[in-house]
C-alpha cells in the first residue's frame, strides 16, 4: 500500500517524499481514509506508530478542500495535548506535511508569555495545537473562539486526565460547536477516557492496531531490584559496564534529575535536563541538542513521556519507576520506534513493588529480574505477577522474645544506673541515624537515599549546631 492509494493530494505526497516517507504505517493506513470521510475517530495505537499523521494528513487535505481562510481570532482544527513538547512536536509535524500550503499553524501553551500568542490568533489560524489550561486563557481574553472549530483532536487524552485537566476539557467541549468531528488518538485508554469518549463521540470508528496498553514489542525490557539509596551508584555503574553512552534517563523529581545529571557530567558525558523548573525555551533547546547529538544523555522527569520523537534512541533508564502506570508505556516508547529495536531498564526498590504491579497488569508480562552483583538490594523487592498481585511479600524479621523480668531490668533510653548508689543519671542518648525517617535525604543530599533531621542535635539537650 502506497499514501498515493489512500487519496491524498499531490503537494502532500511530495512531502511525505521529502520526508522519506515510503509506506503508511497500519494506523495511518486505516486512520487516513476515515478521517478524510469526516467521521469521528476513536484511535488506540502504541507510540512511535505514526499516529500523529494518522489526523495530521487527511486534517490537512481537508482544510485545503473546504477553504476559506479562517476569520480573526478562530481556528478550524484544534488539538489538544498534555503537554508543551507534545505540542511542539504535533505542531512541527503539520508544518512538515503541510509544507508549500496556504495555511496558518500556531502551538499555545504555558510558560511563556501569551503576548505572542495572542497577536498571531489576530489572523487566525487553520490549526491550533494547544494545552487545555492556555487554550482557556486565550479564550476568557476573547484571543480565540470556538464558533469555527471544524475538528477536534484529543491527543493523549489519557495523560490529560492524569494531570488534572479535567475540568479544563469539558469547559473546552461546552464552548465547542456541536457540529463537528471529533478524534481520540492515544496509546493507552483507561475506561476515563472511554466514558468521555462516550459522550463527545458520534458513532466513532474504533481504530486498534496493537493490543490496548501494550508496550513495543521490540523494546526488550528487564528491572534491576536495588535499595533506594543505592540507586544513583548502580546507575553510574550500570552505564560505564555496559559501555551506554546514550540513554534517555526518567527520575521521579527534579532535585533527582538534576543529581544524576550532575553525576554523569563528573564521569565525562555530555548531559542535559528536562524538568518543569526549567523555563521552555531551556527545555526546547535541551531537546534539542539531544536529537541532534550534541548531548547524549538526557535526564528528566515525565514531562519529557510523551511529545519526544527521537530517531534512533536505542535506550532508556528508569531510575524510578512512574507513579501512573501508563507512563511506563510511554517512556518506554522512546525507543524502538518506527520498527526499530530497543531497550528499557528499570530499576526498581521495595517501596516501588505497587508501581512494578500496576505497570506488569497493564503490559500484561511479569518484567524480568536481574540482579546486579554488588548491589544485591537488603530490601527486598516482592514478587510480582502480570494480574497486578504482589504475591509474595519478603519476611520481616522475628523479634527476640524477652521476658518480663528481663523488661523490668532494661536500662531506660537516655539514662544509665550508677553501681555504686544506685540513682539514675543522664546520659547522652544514641543518635538518631539509625532511625532516621524513609523518604528523606541523606546527609550527602542525595535525593534517593536518607538524611538526619535537620534542627537540634541527638538527644535534645545539647546546644544547637551552627
Amino acid at each position: 500500500m502506497s499514501f498515493a492509494s489512500l487519496g491524498l493530494l499531490d503537494p502532500l505526497l511530495r512531502n511525505l517524499q521529502d520526508l522519506n516517507y515510503q509506506t503508511p504505517t497500519p494506523v495511518q493506513a486505516k486512520a487516513i481514509p476515515v478521517v478524510l470521510s469526516g467521521k469521528d475517530v476513536l484511535a488506540a495505537a502504541q507510540t512511535g506508530t505514526g499516529k500523529t499523521a494518522g489526523f495530521a494528513l487527511p486534517l490537512l487535505q481537508r482544510l485545503v478542500q473546504h477553504g476559506p481562510a479562517v476569520s480573526s481570532n478562530r481556528a478550524r482544527v484544534l488539538v489538544l495535548v498534555p503537554t508543551r513538547e507534545l505540542a511542539e512536536q504535533v505542531l512541527q509535524s503539520f508544518i512538515e506535511y503541510g509544507k508549500g500550503l496556504d495555511l496558518r499553524f500556531l502551538a499555545a501553551y504555558g510558560g511563556v508569555s501569551i503576548n505572542p500568542q495572542m497577536m498571531k490568533l489576530r489572523k487566525g489560524v487553520d490549526v491550533l495545537v494547544a494545552t487545555p489550561g492556555r487554550l482557556l486563557d486565550l479564550n476568557r481574553q476573547n484571543a480565540v473562539q470556538f464558533d469555527q472549530v471544524q475538528t477536534l483532536v484529543l491527543d493523549e487524552a489519557d495523560r490529560m486526565l492524569d494531570l488534572g485537566f479535567a475540568r479544563e476539557l469539558n469547559a473546552v467541549f461546552a464552548a465547542l460547536p456541536a457540529e463537528r468531528q471529533t478524534l481520540l488518538f492515544s496509546a493507552t485508554f483507561s475506561d476515563e477516557i472511554r466514558a468521555m469518549a462516550a459522550r463527545i463521540l458520534r458513532s466513532p470508528v474504533n481504530i486498534s492496531v496493537s493490543p490496548p496498553n501494550a508496550a513495543a514489542s521490540k523494546i526488550k525490557q528487564w528491572v534491576v531490584p536495588v535499595d533506594k539509596r543505592n540507586k544513583p551508584d548502580l546507575f553510574m555503574h550500570l552505564v560505564a559496564a555496559n559501555h551506554w553512552e546514550h540513554a534517555l534517563v526518567f527520575v521521579k523529581t527534579r532535585n533527582g534529575v538534576d543529581y544524576l545529571a550532575a553525576m554523569l557530567e563528573e564521569a565525562g558525558y555530555s548531559v542535559d535536563t528536562i524538568h518543569g523548573d526549567k523555563p521552555q525555551p531551556a527545555r526546547l533547546r535541551a531537546l534539542e541538542r539531544f536529537k541532534t547529538g550534541a548531548v547524549r544523555m538526557l535526564v528528566a522527569t515525565d514531562v519529557a513521556a510523551r511529545g519526544l520523537d527521537i530517531d534512533d534512541l536505542p535506550l532508556v533508564i528508569n531510575v524510578d519507576l512512574p507513579i501512573v502506570a501508563q507512563d511506563y508505556v510511554h517512556r518506554i516508547g522512546r525507543t524502538a520506534r518506527a520498527g526499530a529495536s530497543g531497550v528499557a531498564v528499570s530499576l526498581v526498590c521495595a517501596d516501588e513493588a505497587p508501581q512494578l504491579a500496576a505497570i506488569e497488569a497493564l503490559i500484561r508480562q511479569t518484567l524480568r529480574r536481574e540482579e546486579e552483583p554488588g548491589f544485591e538490594a537488603e530490601h527486598r523487592v516482592p514478587e510480582t505477577s502480570a494480574t497486578g498481585e504482589i504475591i509474595k511479600k519478603p519476611k520481616k524479621p522475628k523479634k527476640p522474645k524477652v521476658s518480663q523480668a528481663a523488661v523490668g531490668a532494661m536500662p531506660v533510653p537516655g539514662k544509665t544506673r550508677s553501681p555504686q548508689d544506685g540513682k539514675s543519671k543522664h546520659k547522652p542518648a544514641m543518635p538518631r541515624a539509625a532511625a532516621e525517617p524513609k523518604g528523606t535525604r541523606s546527609a550527602s543530599g542525595s535525593p534517593f537515599s536518607v538524611q538526619k533531621p535537620r534542627g537540634k542535635p541527638a538527644g535534645g539537650r545539647g546546644k544547637r549546631q551552627p
